[in-house]
């Protein structure tokens, strides 16, 4: 296993929505532990493919960092198919390092997605597993958190998203 580099906010990667999973790769479960090893080496509990730079649809999440009763999963081709309710919870982000925003998103979802084993899942998720899944599915449709705050708070991070972005540029992944 290794870990993976992180593309930043402003990298091309994640501006764009991925492409979906039509085939898995060959090496997917190499990927896949390699994904895992990368979220938790930065403290993570979700990591989607275009977050290291995969353009595809599908994202890894360990939730029993957050609930014991829950294990690690990986959602191929998400697609939120409901949403309901409200809470307001403070958000981070490995390609948006070292800035923390309160985002207002659903507070349970249906979901619908494909496990490696190419069976498909439609399951329903509260509070902050639902989070997670959302946060994840918005990576792979090409949206941060910080695109879902307000526009005021978000002007008062502008100078700190400029620097992260300039940062993507140097690496050339902008």
């Amino acid at each position: 296993m290794s870990v993976l580099k992180v593309y930043l906010y402003g990298s091309r990667v994640l501006s764009q929505p991925t492409r979906p999973v039509e085939a898995l790769p060959e090496d997917f479960s190499q990927i896949l532990n390699d994904m895992f090893e990368t979220m938790y080496d930065d403290d993570g509990i979700g990591l989607s493919a275009n977050q290291v730079g995969i353009d595809l649809s599908f994202f890894v999440a360990d939730f029993s960092l957050h609930d014991e009763s829950m294990g690690r999963q990986v959602f191929i081709n998400p697609e939120i198919l409901a949403a309901d309710g409200s809470s307001t919870l403070e958000e981070g982000c490995l390609s948006v390092p070292e800035i923390r925003e309160e985002v207002t998103r659903p507070d349970r979802i249906r979901v619908r997605y494909r496990d490696p084993d190419g069976n498909t899942h439609e399951e329903e998720f509260a509070g902050f597993p639902a989070r997670v899944i959302q946060h994840e599915t918005d990576h792979l449709n090409g949206i941060f958190f910080v695109d879902r705050i307000s526009p005021l708070r978000k002007s008062f991070i502008a100078g700190r998203l400029k620097k992260i972005a300039a940062q993507a540029r140097k690496e050339g992944t902008a």
